[in-house]
């Protein structure tokens, strides 16, 4: 739960960044942000989150998305706005084996399946061999059968055609990849 992510917003209320729950209480209790109540919008810092979350716990006590501690039940945040802060980084995603299982929502790219992480794996699209890079265009998510199927061939030699063309994602297009964008995010950023 610690590890779930939480938007962070600049003062304008532009989304900036992803964190961590346990990040983002550490910034509210610091006075570096505030939380926004996923529904109203209203601003809270610790105390008055903990104050606002005591009229829904008696209802919501073994509703996901709340942490027990020895003597308080807190929801957990999932937008926090930053107070001082009004920039907005430069950004770019890494070119990750992760993010590219998130460019391509864990799905083959060949055939379609999502059949786990584990059976999971990166092909070059134009294999390494014949002069294909590492790179955003040329990686793409495919299962291990396809992946093997298809061998050292392009697509086309091996009559399997991609199901998207791979590319560089923006970072606003990275938001969620892969994952469900919770509904709190969706005024301050696009779905995937």
């Amino acid at each position: 739960m610690l590890d779930n992510s939480v938007l962070v917003l600049n003062k304008s209320w532009t989304p900036i960044a992803i964190t961590t729950v346990k990040r983002s209480f550490s910034l509210v209790f610091q006075d570096h942000a505030l939380i926004v109540h996923p529904h109203t919008y209203e601003m809270h810092n610790f105390e008055s989150w903990l104050l606002d979350n005591s009229r829904a716990v008696a209802e919501l006590a073994d509703h996901p998305g709340w942490l027990r501690t020895a003597s308080l039940l807190i929801r957990v945040p999932e937008v926090i706005v930053l107070g001082r802060y009004n920039g907005v980084p430069r950004r770019e995603l890494v070119f990750s084996r992760r993010n590219i299982y998130r460019r391509d929502t864990f799905e083959c790219q060949y055939c379609g399946c999502r059949p786990g992480l584990k059976h999971l794996s990166i092909d070059h699209v134009t294999p390494i061999s014949r002069g294909g890079l590492t790179s955003w265009e040329n990686c793409v998510v495919a299962c291990i059968r396809c992946n093997t199927r298809k061998g050292n061939r392009t697509p086309d030699e091996a009559s399997m055609p991609l199901r998207s063309r791979p590319g560089k994602p923006n970072w606003s297009d990275g938001v969620g990849y892969g994952e469900r964008v919770p509904e709190s995010w969706a005024r301050f950023v696009k779905a995937s």
